[in-house]
């Protein structure tokens, strides 16, 4: 039977691990994202999965329930963030200690998640900020060296909780996109013998940058062929592991996430993922120009980079990269925001807020870190928002989560209360306890 032996009160709800995963929260503000807000509410959770919400909620009988008063709080689903290396790079500079990326150009069979570290100090620091999970990206080099800085095809991105006691555990889908990184002209190349970066001649670039394109396609026509031996049987046909992981992509049931962030080199992914017939997003858009009008007409999902960032052209507005979602929703662009780093995951929710603050509707703006990352992954039917049946990724906060002054109370993965405490509490107690 109930007991009020369970009640918690919420000065000490931070020094609480609950052992199971029922809970009963009452007096809330609660924002299902999906949904209108409902103040004065009580939200049910019954063994990791949103059971009920509404005015008065009495916990079902026979039934352990921690019940916690939430008068003055907000309950929202937990962020996600579309694109990190969160568990999986601790230092980027120190080679040993970051496990992303792999030598070669084609390496679709490799899966992020069995690399990750579940006593990463990113992670703790990363949720503080509510963001309850991630997208790892297997390869996060891009041009600027290491592992996986040439890899065309990086691998197959992964899904996880930010917590758990091992990489199963931490899992929601080790499969949710193929990542392309789709070949571009040089703008610059670093070579650490004579630094800083230098620009390299045109034509040479432009060259190379044809010869990746020519080697892409040729990969797709060999995944083919080999998808095409192997469904006829032949008597030379032998498993390989990076054409079978191409198959999911060939049969349109694996979409491909194409990093492509400028208007020419969006045009030509965008004709690229045609040509080849695959469910494609765009990763990484920054300046898509006219492709804007097309983006929406083809209704191609978008994952956005970072707003905190300057302009990046001499000629470009001082605020194109913070107005640059609002000028996509008003043209009717899906997307979500991914960091595409680590030690800087932790601001997903000011990416939106400063989206928020040059022109994008602030509903909207929690939907990109919530329930339209996971509608764009596929995972929208358990996760993104607070509705019955789905998996109780929740964060509990004193004001707007989008807002630098709002302070997490309480966060709470399949329905199980999560430490707060991280390197930089510790270090906070440490410092602000010296004689």
């Amino acid at each position: 039977m109930f007991s009020t032996k369970y009640i918690i009160p919420f000065a000490s709800l931070l020094t609480v691990l609950a052992a199971d995963n029922s809970l009963l929260f009452r007096n809330g503000t609660i924002h299902p994202v999906s949904g209108p807000n409902q103040e004065n509410m009580s939200l049910l959770v019954l063994d990791g999965k949103i059971a009920e919400m509404g005015p008065k909620i009495v916990p079902p009988k026979g039934k352990t329930v921690k019940i916690i008063d939430a008068k003055g709080l907000h309950i929202y689903p937990g962020m996600i963030d579309s694109g990190t290396a969160v568990g999986i790079s601790e230092i980027g500079s120190i080679r040993e200690t970051s496990d992303y990326g792999e030598v070669g150009e084609f390496n679709p069979q490799l899966r992020p998640l069995i690399a990750v570290n579940p006593e990463s100090e990113h992670i703790p620091v990363t949720r503080a900020n509510g963001i309850t999970s991630v997208l790892l990206l297997p390869a996060l080099g891009g041009g600027g060296g290491g592992r996986g800085a040439g890899a065309i095809i990086g691998g197959q991105a992964s899904m996880i909780h930010l917590d758990g006691w091992t990489w199963e555990e931490m899992e929601i889908n080790r499969s949710v996109a193929l990542q392309i990184r789709y070949p571009v002209i040089a703008s610059r190349r670093f070579n650490p013998e004579a630094a800083p970066a230098t620009a390299p001649n045109y034509q040479q670039a432009r060259q190379e940058k044809e010869n990746e394109v020519r080697r892409l396609k040729a990969f797709f026509d060999e995944a083919r062929a080999y998808k095409l031996a192997k469904e006829s049987k032949l008597p030379d046909w032998r498993i390989d592991l990076k054409f079978e992981a191409m198959i999911p992509v060939l049969d349109r049931k694996l979409p491909v996430l194409i990093l492509a962030g400028r208007e020419r080199d969006i045009k030509e992914a965008i004709e690229f993922a045609e040509e080849q017939r695959v469910k494609f997003i765009l990763g990484g858009v920054h300046h898509p120009g006219k492709q804007t009008e097309v983006i929406a007409k083809k209704k191609i999902p978008v994952i956005l980079g970072s707003t905190l960032s300057a302009e990046e052209d001499e000629d470009d507005a001082y605020d194109a990269a913070y107005s640059l979602p609002g000028e996509l929703y008003k043209a009717g662009v899906k997307f979500a925001f991914g960091t595409f780093g680590t030690q800087f995951a932790r601001n997903l929710p000011y990416e939106a807020a400063m989206a928020v603050t040059y022109g994008l509707p602030h509903e909207e703006g929690l939907k990109s870190v919530t329930l339209n990352a996971a509608e764009i992954w596929g995972i929208a039917e358990q996760y993104g928002s607070i509705d019955k049946g789905k998996t109780a990724d929740l964060i509990v906060t004193d004001g707007d989560p989008l807002e630098i002054r709002t302070q997490l109370k309480m966060m709470f993965i399949k329905g199980e209360a999560v430490d707060l405490e991280s390197r930089h509490t510790r270090l906070y107690k440490k410092w602000m306890a010296r004689p």
